[in-house]
């Protein structure tokens, strides 16, 4: 189970990100099932249950093509100072998660998309989805810096796609790595899964710089930016602001 079919690239480019009436249905299942995950989480938290997901830290071997370099280059020069640190978090969330499901990834490409898939959140473009004019811009950067065409789309879909509920439960595709490496660190789904001593590191080393409070009204933007929209939706059916507020991460 994953996202629902058909938000894919085609859908992003040609609607700017407009949910049709039949596709904001369609997000309700997964939606669901992410809140049942998430109840599961604040359940085994409680509990203080914790799961022993890690990856290795000291000496960990970031991707170092001369993309990837370019790639961090950009988010380092664009991003404000909490962005730029959620998005090495997301990155590592998503490797510890994909050591848990035993999933091989591309670790060059799942480190260009978490690097670049909030490029436009603060400051989103009138009329489209942040992530979707995120993943047009992470598109035209990195075809202007050598990538080919198909690189630059499968990253740009990448980007796209990381905001749609469901997109998360499977690891296996891009935009599923990125967007289950974003969440836990926003709002906390699978945090349980971690090793508490290694998530320690891991915010030592990249701190969350004030993301709850940093994050609100630039999600707020994005929402109001494009009604139409899956920030709109998520904010609406699935309470999202609140998520983030209630996120299991002390500031």
């Amino acid at each position: 189970m994953s996202a629902p079919a058909g938000l894919d690239w085609t859908w992003a480019a040609t609607t700017a990100g407009a949910l049709s009436n039949r596709q904001r249905a369609q997000l309700l299942t997964p939606m669901l099932r992410t809140a049942a995950a998430y109840t599961v989480t604040r359940t085994r938290l409680l509990l203080g249950r914790h799961g022993t997901g890690a990856v290795q830290l000291d000496g960990l071997r970031w991707p170092d093509s001369q993309l990837a370099r370019e790639a961090e280059a950009e988010a380092r020069r664009v991003l404000p100072p909490y962005l730029l640190q959620h998005s090495y978090r997301t990155y590592l969330f998503g490797l510890a998660l994909a050591a848990i499901e035993k999933v091989e990834i591309d670790e060059e490409f799942g480190f260009i998309s978490s690097m670049l898939h909030d490029l436009d959140l603060a400051d989103p473009t009138t009329g489209k989805c942040f992530a979707v004019s995120g993943g047009q811009r992470a598109q035209s950067f990195l075809l202007d810096h050598g990538a080919d065409a198909g690189a630059a789309t499968r990253i740009a879909t990448a980007i796209a796609g990381h905001c749609t509920p469901g997109a998360d439960e499977d690891l296996t595709e891009l935009a599923g790595f990125v967007s289950a490496g974003a969440l836990l660190d926003v709002a906390g789904v699978r945090y349980d899964e971690l090793d508490p001593e290694w998530t320690a590191a891991v915010l030592d080393r990249h701190p969350r710089l004030a993301l709850k409070s940093q994050l609100l009204p630039h999600w707020a933007g994005a929402a109001a930016a494009m009604p139409a929209g899956r920030a709109q939706w998520l904010s609406r059916y699935a309470n999202f602001p609140t998520l983030i507020k209630l996120a299991p991460f002390s500031e």
